[in-house]
Parts: C-alpha cells; structure tokens; sequence
C-alpha cells in the first residue's frame, strides 16, 4: 500500500451521514480527505464523529484497511471554504441534498476550482447527471456515484455517465472507487432512478399491492425478503440465482419461463401511495417499529449489516 496521504486527495462536499462515509472509506485506503461544509459547526460535528466512529470500528474488527484509527483520522480535515476543499483533488464526491438546483450550483461552484483530470460525482440516489451538468464548462469530468445506504457496509456504487461524461473519467472512477474498497458498477447509459432504485421500486410495488389488497400483512411480506428473498441475493444476484436453480438459464426458462409470463401478467398497474392503503401500511409499520424507536432499529439494522458485512469479508478470503 503506498503511503498515506500519497495517493492523492479528496474533497467531500456535504458533512452528512453519507459525507462522512465517504471520508472514512477513503481514508481507509490511504487518501487524504478534505470535508467541507458551508457551516463550520457542523464540520467539526462531522469530524468528531468520524473519530468516534473510526474507533468503534476497531473495536468491532470492521475498520477498512492497514491504518489504524489514528492514522486513518490524521488523513481528514475539514473546512468551510470550498475552494481549499477541492482545489487539486483528484477526485470530489458532493454529498448535498437531493435538491436539483442546489446540486446545479454546487457544481457550478466546484468546477471553478478543480482541475482539468478531477473526477466531480454526486451521490444524488435518482437525479440523472445530465439535470444539473448540462451547462457546466467541465462537464464531460461529472458523473454520478450513488451509494447504498450505509457505504460503509454496504459496498455498491452505481456509476452513471452523462451523454457528455469522457469515458475515461468513468473508468478512472471506477478504479478509485475499486481501490477504496467499494463494488461499482457502470450503467452504459443514465436512466431515471440508475439501476439499484428502478429494481427497489418494482419490489417496492408489488409488497405495496400484496398488503394494501388484503393478501399477506407488512410483516410478513418484509419476512418474505429476509428470510427467503434476501438470503439469496446477499452472495448472488436474481439472474444468477435463475442459472443455478436448473441446468443453466436456458433450461431454467425452459421449466419456469411460462409461469413468469402468467403470473406477471396480474400484476396490475403501479399502486397509488395515498389514501387507506397509505393509511393502512403506516398503521402496520408504525406498530412495529414506533416513531420514538427508529434510532435504536436503525443501529439494530446497521449492527447486523456489519456483522454481514464482515462476514462476506472472510468468506472472501477463503475463495
């Protein structure tokens, strides 16, 4: 591993949840990381917490890389002017609310100060790069690298182009996001809502149709993706799951293609998420997990994400 600090630096832009993330898993691999925020207290909020986070890491035998906290910590500073944030980073990921005219003007903002090899991604969940890069000078170096929520655990990045992005920034993109530890993945062209949140939302509709027509209740249907769906596709994907449930994808279409066809065939339109059935999933939900006691099941979701996440690490290594 090069030294740290040596292979280069970053600029996050946005001191979030998801911006801290970000500074943690560069850092871990040696990167020097600049966070910036327009309020200062909430820097140095981000930066302590960083630390703290950083520490805990250790402590749980998740902590990313060779670097041990300390060192990891001494790569990330924070600021409150954009322009020593970005200025000579080979790289800047923005970490701003999901607002398309305030990803515009940070962009516009940023590419004042970068130079002409600097990588500029969002992290934007549905926003296609080509709403707010279009008028920009350097928009041929902008792209998005959308993460899964939380990126330190949860490792897939979905790396959309523009119709104006320089292939050669995405595939530099994807060689920095590989060496930090993250899984990329590179859409060919940008769609509505990338990849990830278009497969999300046809799962999303169709639990949305089973409970609010009285077939199964929301906790069962959430126990359908846990205990069944989901236990698939921690290792594999859907695709691959198909070729190896029979000899091959041929011969898996071959048995199973025609009830796919039928059954998809009653799946109706998009549901309406409003009225009794909005009323009725909201009842359900908020019994089981109330309003005051999402902190705690977010931290119960997140330990157990980790302790997958460590646990996919060490089968890794046996392969």
């Amino acid at each position: 591993m090069a030294e740290p600090g040596t292979k280069g630096k970053v600029g996050i832009v946005g001191s979030g949840l998801v911006g801290k993330s970000w500074a943690m898993i560069f850092a871990g691999a040696g990167y020097e990381v600049v966070v910036y925020d327009i309020i200062p207290s909430q820097v140095s909020d981000a930066l302590t917490s960083i630390q703290s986070q950083l520490t805990d890491l250790k402590k749980s035998g998740m902590l990313r890389g060779t670097l041990s906290p300390e060192e990891q910590f001494s790569l990330i500073k924070g600021c409150s002017n954009l322009q020593e944030a970005v200025t000579d980073a080979v790289y800047v990921q923005e970490c701003v609310p999901e607002k398309l005219d305030l990803k515009a003007q940070v962009f516009k903002d940023i590419e004042q100060f970068v130079n002409d090899d600097t990588i500029m991604a969002s992290s934007t969940s549905c926003i296609t790069p080509s709403e707010f890069t279009g008028e920009l000078k350097r928009r041929s170096q902008c792209l998005v690298a959308h993460p899964v929520n939380p990126p330190y655990y949860a490792p897939l990045v979905e790396v959309v182009p523009s119709e104006w992005t320089d292939p050669s920034f995405v595939e530099r993109a994807r060689k920095i996001l590989e060496d930090v530890g993250q899984v990329p993945v590179c859409m060919k062209k940008e769609l509505p809502g990338f990849v990830l949140n278009r497969v999300q939302y046809a799962i999303i509709n169709e639990c949305w149709r089973l409970v609010t027509s009285g077939v199964i209740s929301a906790e069962d249907i959430d126990k359908v993706m846990w205990a069944g769906l989901g236990m698939r596709y921690a290792f594999i994907g859907p695709l691959e799951v198909m070729h190896l449930n029979a000899e091959g994808m041929e011969n898996y279409i071959e048995r199973y293609g025609p009830t796919i066809e039928q059954v998809s065939s009653t799946f109706g339109p998009n549901p309406s998420y409003s009225g009794a059935g909005l009323r009725e999933v909201v009842q359900q939900l908020n019994s089981r997990s109330p309003l005051d006691q999402l902190e705690e099941r977010r931290k119960w979701r997140d330990t157990r994400l980790a302790a997958l996440a460590k646990l996919k690490q060490e089968q890794d290594k046996l392969n």
